[in-house]
């Protein structure tokens, strides 16, 4: 056998071959994720990816397409051999976590709808993700960043500054804030958007004048009619605006500004959400603004806001 990737596997194949019972029984889970869980595209791509590079390996494995019988059979030794094939291939340790939880949320479904009983992968020792904090920007960054002014004729930039304070003002995810139609544009008026975020979950967030202001300037400046129904923000040539886009514009930006390499769209989330807690906001209220399921989620941030406030202490301390 070959020492082949995986993903070689796949991109050799196209349509990876399964045994029809198997390719019926994986069109019926995402059909269920789909309908019943309504879990969100990028959601579902992330499962297909994973169980397409499990699949792909029992493929080059066992020698011949997968089968039911074949998930029946599946034994811990063989999720390991998986595991550390993508470990090879380069697979950081949360990837490999995210990996292992979608299957053995397949392989739940599996035995809640009496399609294949096996505990295999309840075997398997997740891998361990090392804690890491949020790197939010300081306040003077962050100000620096999304107060530039446009010039008057400057609709890409105004419209960048307008999504860049709905990610700093309002804590909202890129994927929210470029999620938003244009019958949906926080303007005068509209003191608070409804999101759906994650999972479906919805939640009221409060909208600052400030951003109001450059929502109505980059819809003033900007070239292209848009319907009530199109997306609120577009890109050059007047489609969906990428979060490619953003991305790009802040990295642009930090030379310019001082900024440091942590200088990410979703660092201005991890921004609003420290500085509203170091301002003394509770973190139940941070936790409903920022749409977290869990509360544990959003308790990372007492850990950043912490770490601050023993800087200070170091270094305004006398004794210290």
């Amino acid at each position: 056998m070959t020492r082949e990737s995986i993903d070689d596997i796949l991109e050799a194949d196209g349509e990876l071959p399964l045994a029809d019972d198997l390719a019926r029984t994986t069109a019926a889970w995402f059909d269920h994720l789909t309908h019943e869980r309504g879990h969100s595209p990028a959601t579902l791509a992330s499962y297909e990816r994973d169980l397409r590079q499990f699949l792909g390996f029992l493929k080059r494995d066992l020698g011949h397409p997968p089968c039911m019988a074949d998930l029946a059979r599946l034994e811990v030794k063989a999720v390991r051999r998986f595991l550390a094939a993508r470990r090879r291939e380069g697979a950081a340790s949360r990837s490999l976590a995210r990996t292992v939880s979608a299957l053995r949320t397949f392989y739940r479904w599996l035995e809640a709808t009496d399609r294949v009983a096996n505990r295999a992968l309840s075997q398997v020792v997740m891998p361990r993700i090392p804690h890491t904090l949020p790197k939010p920007l300081t306040v003077e960054k962050a100000a620096a960043l999304v107060e530039s002014e446009p010039s008057d004729d400057d609709w890409i930039r105004a419209r960048d500054v307008a999504v860049m304070l709905l990610l700093y003002g309002a804590g909202l995810r890129i994927s929210e804030a470029l999620g938003l139609a244009r019958r949906d544009a926080p303007l005068a008026g509209r003191d608070v958007l409804r999101i759906t975020g994650k999972g479906g979950k919805e939640r009221l967030v409060p909208i600052l004048p400030v951003t109001q202001r450059a929502v109505e300037r980059y819809l003033a400046l900007c070239p292209y009619p848009l319907d009530a129904s199109a997306p609120l923000f577009v890109g050059a040539k007047g489609g969906p605006l990428s979060p490619r886009i953003i991305q790009l514009a802040i990295a642009r930006m930090r030379d310019e500004l001082a900024l440091p390499e942590t200088a990410t769209p979703h660092a201005l989330r991890h921004s609003f959400a420290t500085h509203l807690l170091a301002a003394g906001a509770d973190l139940r209220q941070i936790q409903e603004l920022l749409g977290h399921a869990s509360l544990s989620t959003t308790q990372v941030y007492t850990e950043v806001d912490r770490e601050r406030i023993l800087a200070v202490y170091d270094q305004a301390h006398p004794r210290a």
